[in-house]
């Protein structure tokens, strides 16, 4: 079965060999306070640093998933309020989670076909809350305007939910102060681990708020990654597999070609084969993650067809589910295997 569901998605193709290289070396039975776990994960930091443009400046920290970072987030960055700006399910999940920690998370939705427009902030937030690439949907708030957004409001924390672009296209880490992504999407590995990337603002921040009632407080975090280690048992596997795909991988500048190259053959074959991507505004679709609109009856068919030909196509989300199917655009899928996924939807509209 080849997979285009936008997460768990496929994973890379040498995971076999990496983690037969990891019992081999008895990686996976190393002491996560160990010279061994520290080397291997100051190493994997260095990686993702050189790979994924990352400023030398910034703090690298490994979490278990993306959701843990709502609660990172709203426990040791949000003192005064969080302003969520969204147009999506996994946008308004984090500010209904934050609502449960802190009663001053505002929201602002905004339309799926609709450029980011922020907001004067009506009160005085901390922090500001955007989903770089919203999976349910398919849409991206681009670059440029998380750069205007740091421009507009230059005494705030910015966060981004980067979970579905991470590793896949060449985002400006500098922008923005909280970026995060779990890294069974771009990365091509295994579920089970988050990459979180911090600002020495955000790093201050945390250590001004100083909250440390949780285990896996911003705080703890940090102090612990000075040496690095984590605050708890980790994911060893997962950082050391993620380490050693980093290593094979070439710097995102080129990973981002191939996947705008990408987005652009799907953009054409859509309209060859007469489907509609979901989001009508070209301006505002992700390059990853690529919704396909239909009626039931034509969705149903293509996603049953699909599998009887060892294709898996991502359900579509939420009340979208019906009348969509999702189709990850990530790096570890071969081009030969979206060759067969393109003469598929050609043989069978």
């Amino acid at each position: 079965m080849i997979s285009f569901y936008p997460g768990p998605s496929k994973v890379d193709e040498n995971i076999p060999r990496y983690v037969q290289d990891a019992y081999d070396t008895g990686i996976l039975s190393i002491n996560h306070r160990s010279d061994e776990f520290m080397e291997l994960a100051k190493l994997t930091v260095i990686e993702l640093k050189a790979k994924l443009n990352i400023p030398e400046n910034y703090s690298v920290f490994f979490v278990s998933s993306s959701t843990e970072c709502w609660e990172i987030i709203a426990q040791s960055l949000v003192n005064s309020g969080s302003l969520h700006f969204y147009n999506g399910a996994f946008g308004e999940k984090w500010l209904k989670y934050t609502e449960k920690i802190r009663s001053n998370a505002i929201g602002h939705r905004f339309e799926m076909n609709d450029k980011l427009k922020t907001l004067e902030p009506e009160l005085d937030t901390d922090t500001i809350c955007i989903t770089q690439n919203e999976t349910s949907n398919g849409t991206q708030i681009h670059n440029y305007q998380i750069e205007e957004l740091r421009t507009k409001f230059p005494g705030k924390l910015i966060a981004v939910d980067a979970t579905s672009s991470m590793a896949g296209i060449n985002l400006d880490y500098k922008n923005a102060d909280f970026w995060y992504a779990s890294v069974q999407k771009c990365f091509g590995l295994p579920a089970g681990l988050a990459v979180v990337v911090c600002s020495p603002k955000a790093v201050e921040k945390a250590l001004e708020i100083n909250d440390t009632c949780r285990y896996n407080s911003l705080p703890s975090i940090i102090k612990m990654m000075q040496k690095y280690q984590t605050t708890h048992t980790p994911n060893v596997m997962g950082i050391y597999l993620l380490n050693r795909v980093m290593q094979d991988r070439k710097n995102i500048r080129f990973i981002d070609q191939k996947i705008r190259n990408r987005y652009s053959m799907y953009s054409a074959l859509l309209d060859e084969v007469s489907l509609k991507h979901l989001v009508e505004n070209k301006e505002v679709q992700s390059y990853t993650v690529i919704p396909v609109s239909s009626d039931i009856k034509t969705i149903s068919r293509l996603k049953m067809e699909a599998r009887k030909e060892s294709l898996i196509l991502g359900n579509g989300y939420g009340n979208l589910k019906e009348t969509t199917f999702r189709i990850a655009n990530f790096p570890s899928i071969k081009m030969d295997e979206i060759t067969l996924l393109k003469n598929f939807l050609l043989t069978h509209r």
